[in-house]
C-alpha cells in the first residue's frame, strides 16, 4: 500500500491491533463503528449497555472506548464514570457519542471524565480522529 492510501507514513500502525470498544445500543451504530474500524486493522469489541460493557472492559483491556449516552440500564455518562473510577481504567480515553449536542451534555461528558464529544451521526474521520488524538497503546 502506498502512503497516500494509508493517510501518511506510519498512519497504520496507530491502529494495527488497537483495542477498541463501542459501548451503544443500537446495533447500527455499533456494526457501523465496527466494520469500520476493523478495516483500519483494530481489534474491535461491542457491547449493548454500561454493564454489558464493565465486564468486556475487564476481560479485553481496551485502548480506547467509545460510549453512547443515551442507553438502557445504565447511561454513558455512568458507563464513563464508573471506568474512570476504576484505578485500572482511570487513563483509558473515553468518547462520548450522543445524538444531542448542546454545552451541557459536552459539559457533563467532561464532569465524568470523557475526553472527547462525538455528535452522532459522526464519520469515519470523526472516529479516527479521536482515536489519533488520544489512543496509546498499552
Amino acid at each position: 500500500m502506498s502512503e497516500a492510501s494509508t493517510g501518511g507514513a506510519g498512519e497504520g500502525d496507530v491502529f494495527a491491533d488497537l483495542k477498541v470498544m463501542v459501548i451503544d445500543d443500537s446495533k447500527t451504530i455499533r456494526r457501523t463503528a465496527e466494520n469500520l474500524l476493523k478495516k483500519q486493522g483494530c481489534d474491535v469489541v461491542t457491547a449493548t449497555d454500561g454493564f454489558e460493557a464493565l465486564a468486556k472492559i475487564a476481560e479485553h483491556k481496551p485502548d480506547i472506548i467509545f460510549v453512547d449516552i443515551m442507553m438502557p440500564r445504565l447511561d454513558g455518562y455512568q458507563t464513563c464514570a464508573l471506568i474512570k473510577h476504576n484505578s485500572a481504567f482511570k487513563n483509558t480515553p473515553v468518547i462520548m457519542l450522543s445524538s444531542k449536542d448542546s454545552i451541557f451534555d459536552k459539559a457533563r461528558g467532561r464532569i465524568v471524565g470523557s475526553e472527547q464529544y462525538l455528535t452522532k451521526p459522526f464519520t469515519k474521520d470523526d472516529l479516527l480522529g479521536a482515536i489519533r488524538a488520544y489512543a496509546r497503546k498499552h
